[in-house]
Order: structure tokens, then C-alpha cells, then sequence
């Protein structure tokens, strides 16, 4: 079970954090990615917020598990990124990207796994609503700060394996959500040797909960609940979101927890694992249209 979050247990302002830009408790951190070719690092090295460190969430924040190229990273592994780019025990990591906080949910839920999800904040509207405000980057270095970030209590709530979501298909009180693009939750676009969806899947896009075309801050929580129950998600339920990697999975599952579901859990290998395993059923197609079950 884990819990529904208030705005500021994950959020902070645009305004808030030009306020704490020189906060020694504070540590900004700069987490765009690309899958189109583009380099966060260049990205970042062109202009960051002022005092932003970067952090590449695929390679330092995750292992490498055949079939999973983004397992959440261990303990110690943590431990040696966090203290590398200034991130200690009393530090608030408040990351930012130009996506929403689609990858700034990645860092948190790696964190919020061992133990330290009280010390991330997302930036609302990320870089894009910075800039959208007028407001200056920096291409100057960060300071290097000397800290000591100790290992917690993990606490894996919500993260689910994939036995977990084939037992929970039959489960009526369990809705099962995928996140990715239509073309992915039909089979046509595979990113796996498999192509589809866990069969019995509710499709919900993650970018639906922001204002994508905007500042790509999140619509309003009432919003957010509406379409959910809209699809046939409701709030006593227990949810479990996946996507291709646990990425966008992460972020419908921050949406879900603001918008008030209690229950709402990540399945960590999503479809990088559940495609790639013929013992696993999947579902191709329109729903409604007799879709095609393939079973192992």
C-alpha cells in the first residue's frame, strides 16, 4: 500500500525555486534525456538553471539486467552518484527536465525505492516554464559540494515483478494501466521481440496529465481523477502502471497518488520484459475488435 501525496510532498513552483536558487540545503538537478538523438549533457552544457548539476538516470541510476537495460540501481551504486554530484542526507534533490517531470519521476522512484523519496521535488513545468517565464539560464559550472549520502530502509511498495501483475490480471479490485503511445498498447509499433499489451491493460497515456502544448505543467487533479474514473480506474482499486522502461510508468503513478489513489504501484520491467518473455500472454489489436491473445 503506498499513499495518496500532497502538491508539496513532490512539487515545487517555478517561483519557489527562484527563491532557493542559492539554498545550500537545495541541490537542482538537470535531468533531461533524449531518445531522438539529442545528448541531455549537450543539452545542459548549452544552458541549465542556474547551480544545476546533471544527472543521466539511464546510465547512473539504473543496472543492467538481461532483458532490462534500466533496472532500479542498488543501494551503493545510489550512494556513489548522489555524493558525486553534491546530494548528502539533508540535501532536497529538486530535479527538473523539458518533459513534465517525466524523467525527474525516474530519479525519484529510484530513490523513493531505497528509502529517500522524501528528499526529491519535482519542478512543475520544468525548463520549458522557466524560459515560457522570462526567466535566465547559466552555462557556469556547479560548485562541488562536499556530503555524505547514507544508505535507508528500502522500500519497495511499489514496485511489482511481472509474476505479480500475471497473478493480479484475475484480480477484480486490480486495474492494470498502460501508459505508452496507442501504437504501442496495439502492437503495431514493438519495441520488444513482442509487440502488444498485458492482456486486460486500460490504456491511459501518461502525457495526458500535462499540459503538453503549454507549460507542460499538470492539468488540473481534478482533471486528472476525472479521466481516470472516465476509463474505468477508480480510486479503491489497487493500480499498477507500466510503459516500455518504468519511465512514464513513474510519472502516471506520481499523477495517480496526487490525484488521490492510494494504491498505486510501478511494474519495474514493464514491456522491456514482459515482450521479450514468451512465457508471458500478451493481447494485440483495437480493444473491442476480438483482439488477438497470444498465450505462452
Amino acid at each position: 500500500m503506498t499513499a495518496p501525496l500532497q502538491r508539496d510532498d513532490i512539487l515545487v513552483s517555478t517561483d519557489w525555486l527562484a527563491e532557493h536558487l542559492d539554498d545550500p540545503k537545495v541541490r537542482i538537478v538537470d535531468c533531461r534525456f533524449y531518445f531522438d538523438g539529442r545528448v541531455g549533457r549537450q543539452e545542459y552544457e548549452r544552458g541549465h538553471l542556474p547551480g544545476a548539476v546533471y544527472l543521466d538516470w539511464s546510465t547512473e541510476l539504473s543496472e543492467k539486467e538481461r532483458p532490462l537495460a534500466y533496472k532500479v540501481a542498488s543501494a551503493e551504486r545510489l550512494r556513489q552518484v548522489m555524493e558525486s554530484i553534491g546530494i548528502g542526507d539533508e540535501t532536497l534533490l529538486v530535479g527538473y527536465d523539458d518533459e513534465g517531470g517525466h524523467f525527474v519521476s525516474r530519479v525519484w522512484l529510484v530513490l523513493a525505492t531505497h528509502g529517500h523519496g522524501d528528499q526529491v521535488r519535482m519542478v512543475e513545468g520544468g525548463i520549458v516554464k522557466w524560459l515560457a517565464e522570462g526567466r535566465s539560464l547559466s552555462t557556469a559550472p556547479p560548485a562541488a559540494r562536499c556530503v555524505t549520502f547514507s544508505p535507508r530502509r528500502p522500500d519497495t511498495r511499489q514496485l511489482v515483478t511481472a509474476e505479480d501483475v500475471n497473478a493480479a490480471r484475475s484480480e477484480p479490485d486490480t486495474a492494470i494501466v498502460d501508459v505508452r503511445r496507442w501504437t504501442e498498447f496495439t502492437g503495431e509499433e514493438a519495441r520488444a521481440k513482442r509487440g502488444g499489451r498485458i492482456p486486460g491493460a486500460i490504456h491511459a497515456l501518461w502525457q495526458d496529465n500535462l499540459d503538453w502544448s503549454g507549460n507542460r505543467d499538470f492539468v488540473p487533479l481534478d482533471r486528472i481523477r476525472a479521466r481516470y474514473e472516465a476509463a474505468g480506474i477508480k480510486p479503491d482499486q489497487r493500480v499498477i502502471t507500466y510503459c516500455q522502461g518504468a519511465v512514464r510508468a513513474a510519472h502516471s503513478a506520481l499523477a495517480l497518488r496526487l490525484a488521490g489513489y492510494p494504491n498505486v504501484q510501478i511494474y519495474d520491467g514493464s514491456w522491456e520484459e514482459w515482450g521479450n518473455r514468451d512465457d508471458l500472454p500478451i493481447e494485440t489489436g483495437e480493444p473491442g475488435t476480438a483482439p488477438n491473445q497470444q498465450r505462452p
